[in-house]
């Protein structure tokens, strides 16, 4: 059934907010302004796993009833998707606090359009949500962050191979079951992949039989999203190896779902702490479910000579008087994640020599390089990797976002730069990142938020 772009406003219901339009379209745009030099202090708190609470929320629309999920970052990819949700006819309450909760009892546009599903990958997740559940999907293929590939014929391919008809309409896969309901299958994923684990799940936990994914990813994110399925009645085993096997059931039932913490935002305000931290003091951050972050990460923090001590719930990162150069090179979990890079390059600035930064997982994921190039960071593209000399004296200026992990390295580059740094279209941190800037004001950081003009032109000099 196609829905026109006129009814979904009608169906929309409580989180939208305003005409469906990217804010790429208007003149006024927000940016962040950051003065340098002013050190963390106290404490930062890790938000919920953005990446992790998109996937619970797809899933809880597989149940007929109420559920409600912890832990989810109020920023614009959740509110995003549950626009999208809403358009199906579920309903998305999203409190200022507190859990949000999505109430599945009457689901019945099994269609996610191009027009709200071209703000991010993850709405992709859509399809295997709407096939598991009623056995039919209309989902537009999706948009996200301007950089790589980052294709999928693995979803595509994986629902075949579990028994679902798959054809391509104007941009929208068309995905129907059998009678109904997925008989399943086996697939293996050639590379492995969150985003495809977890949607083959949703697709697989409603099969009349059993389904294998081999090569599976093992992220927490997987985990997590695996036992919240679980949780609502999933028969799935190997979770957190490269096997898993789904045995389907009826139905799914209705939970209290609650999200782990964000593992990327706390490498990243691990990294903020390092740079920026007191001289000769320490940062504390709250809710760090540190196992989470893989042993590559961590190995490589205490290679560059900085300290951290690992707690329970908290971390506190100390102050190192010297960064230590250390190249790096992305893996697939538990390697070094590929969503930390761009961060790490801005601790490579202030490292005590030249290091080596190596994206295997997407190959041209260097869009911060030559925004950071014009804060002075010397520095060399060659191929997949990024060639960084360290020492270097940054220098606040007008720079441009144009992904969520290469926006937060420019703030974390404005934290140490000398005077003061622009951050320009922030709408892709925000799709990220909850209340950085109020948190990295609380601890003492020079910053804000302000509208600017996206094609004003210079005033020209006097005289």
């Amino acid at each position: 059934m196609y829905i026109a772009l006129g009814d979904l406003k009608r169906k929309a219901g409580s989180v939208f907010q305003g005409p469906i339009t990217h804010s790429i379209s208007s003149n006024r745009m927000e940016k962040l302004v950051i003065t340098g030099g002013q050190p963390l202090r106290g404490s930062l708190t890790v938000a919920g796993s953005k990446n992790t609470a998109l996937a619970l929320l797809t899933g809880a629309l597989m149940a007929e009833g109420t559920s409600t999920i912890a832990n989810v970052p109020r920023v614009r990819d959740v509110r995003t998707l549950a626009q999208i949700m809403e358009f199906t006819g579920a309903k998305v309450d999203i409190p200022d606090a507190g859990p949000l909760v999505v109430h599945a009892e009457r689901v019945i546009f099994p269609e996610a359009p191009y027009e709200l599903v071209k703000k991010m990958r993850a709405s992709f997740y859509m399809l295997g949500a709407l096939l598991g559940r009623f056995g039919t999907a209309r989902v537009s293929l999706p948009g996200g962050c301007a950089w790589g590939p980052r294709p999928v014929d693995l979803h595509i391919e994986g629902m075949k191979a579990f028994g679902a008809e798959i054809d391509l309409e104007q941009g929208y896969v068309i995905a129907r079951a059998p009678k109904g309901r997925l008989p399943g299958g086996s697939f293996r994923l050639e590379p492995s992949s969150v985003g495809a684990t977890i949607n083959l799940l949703l697709a697989a936990v409603r099969a009349t039989g059993p389904s294998r994914i081999e090569n599976a990813a093992s992220e927490p994110d997987v985990i997590v999203f695996g036992e919240a399925l679980q949780q609502m009645g999933a028969k799935i085993a190997g979770l957190g190896t490269r096997t898993i096997e789904i045995e389907g059931v009826e139905a799914l039932h209705p939970a209290a779902i609650v999200n782990c913490p964000d593992r990327i935002e706390l490498g990243t305000f691990m990294i903020a702490a390092a740079i920026a931290g007191p001289p000769g003091g320490s940062v504390r951050i709250d809710n760090a479910e540190h196992r989470h972050l893989g042993g590559a990460f961590k190995d490589a923090f205490a290679r560059a000579g900085i300290r951290v001590d690992y707690h329970d719930g908290h971390i506190v990162v100390h102050t190192p008087e010297v960064i230590l150069p250390t190249d790096i090179e992305t893996a697939i979990y538990p390697g070094f994640p590929t969503d930390l890079q761009a961060q790490w390059s801005v601790l490579m600035a202030r490292a005590a020599g030249t290091s080596r930064v190596t994206d295997t997982i997407y190959i041209d994921r260097f869009n911060h390089i030559p925004e950071l190039q014009r804060m002075g960071l010397r520095a060399r593209v060659e191929g997949n990797a990024v060639r960084i000399e360290g020492g270097q004296q940054l220098t606040g200026a007008q720079v441009m976002s144009s992904d969520l992990r290469a926006s937060v390295s420019l703030v974390l580059a404005g934290l140490i730069a000398r005077g003061e740094t622009h951050v320009l279209r922030v709408y892709h941190l925000d799709r990220g990142y909850e209340n950085l800037e109020a948190k990295l004001r609380a601890a003492g950081v020079a910053i804000y938020r302000e509208q600017y003009d996206e094609f004003a032109m210079p005033e020209p000099p006097e005289g």
